[in-house]
């Protein structure tokens, strides 16, 4: 081989290996750029669902926490989207320490994702407000309806025996009154023990209506007896709607999901925002030749 041939030859293979060099180069670059666009992302959407999971539970509405409730889903399906097309990336550009920070990340994740969900099935409950709404509403329109009852037929009664009828409508409609403000505390209470006290409370006062109501039977004038008969119906029905707000309010969803909430996801959102910060400034000082 001559001279010219062999320099030829070597210029040929320098080349090959040159444009080999540079084609390797260009997709190292493009796995980078990749990598910490996939990496801005992960935070970004962790974000959204950590926002969205906590607006689910300080909903005021049914509507409002479903929405959230759908939206924190949907961004944590992105959070795993980004994760799995993040790890092979990794893998190529070798990229061990920022592999180990994502490892780290899918596990504090998982967990997140886990109890996050739990949350977000409490939080669209919404059992402490639709007791809420049952006390403040249904509830107290039939305590009124109650009182009312009772005074017509106090005001209907002869002279002689109104002092005592009055007497035991008040009674009556005190026990009532007072089972509506435990109503409130019981709603908001997330103590079992204390919900055993509280509901203790509005049977005595149950006790002490049911017995006014039969004193009543005994003194009510004839003419009025369709009128306590009604009374009781409707007393009947406000204990009926107690009966389901206590369920309600034992069910505490709003409470638990608020708690886990303050609690525990706090600490898991703070370590999984912590590694993916880890994470991008490891990427961000990356080379442009894939070295530190």
């Amino acid at each position: 081989m001559t001279a010219a041939v062999r320099a030829t030859t070597f210029i040929a293979v320098f080349a090959g290996v040159a444009v080999g060099c540079t084609g390797n180069l260009e997709t190292a670059l493009q796995r980078l750029s990749e990598a910490r666009a996939l990496s801005s992302n992960l935070l970004v959407q962790f974000t959204t669902t950590a926002d969205a999971g906590n607006r689910a539970v300080m909903a005021d509405s049914d509507e409002a926490s479903m929405m959230y409730a759908r939206e924190a889903e949907e961004a944590m399906q992105a959070v795993q989207k980004d994760v799995d097309a993040l790890a092979p990336l990794l893998t190529a550009l070798r990229y061990s320490d920022e592999t180990g920070l994502l490892q780290d990340f899918g596990r504090q994740f998982g967990e997140y994702r886990t109890l996050s969900q739990r949350i977000l099935g409490l939080a669209v409950e919404k059992t402490n407000l639709r007791a809420q709404r049952l006390s403040f509403g249904p509830a107290q329109q039939s305590a009124d309806a109650f009182r009312d009852a009772l005074e017509a037929i106090a005001r209907s009664a002869e002279a002689s025996d109104r002092w005592r009828i009055q007497a035991l409508t008040a009674s009556a409609v005190a026990a009532v009154r007072e089972i509506q403000a435990v109503q409130a505390p019981h709603i908001a209470e997330p103590s079992d023990e204390e919900m055993d006290r509280l509901e203790t409370r509005m049977t005595d006062a149950e006790t002490r209506a049911r017995r006014a109501l039969q004193s009543l039977a005994s003194v009510t004038p004839p003419g009025s007896r369709p009128q306590l008969t009604a009374a009781t119906a409707v007393f009947d029905r406000f204990m009926g709607l107690n009966t389901e707000i206590i369920g309600l309010s034992r069910r505490n969803s709003d409470v638990q999901s608020l708690a886990l909430s303050l609690g525990h996801k706090r600490m898991l959102t703070a370590k999984c925002e912590e590694t993916l910060g880890a994470l991008q400034i490891a990427l961000a000082k990356r080379t442009f030749s894939g070295t530190r």
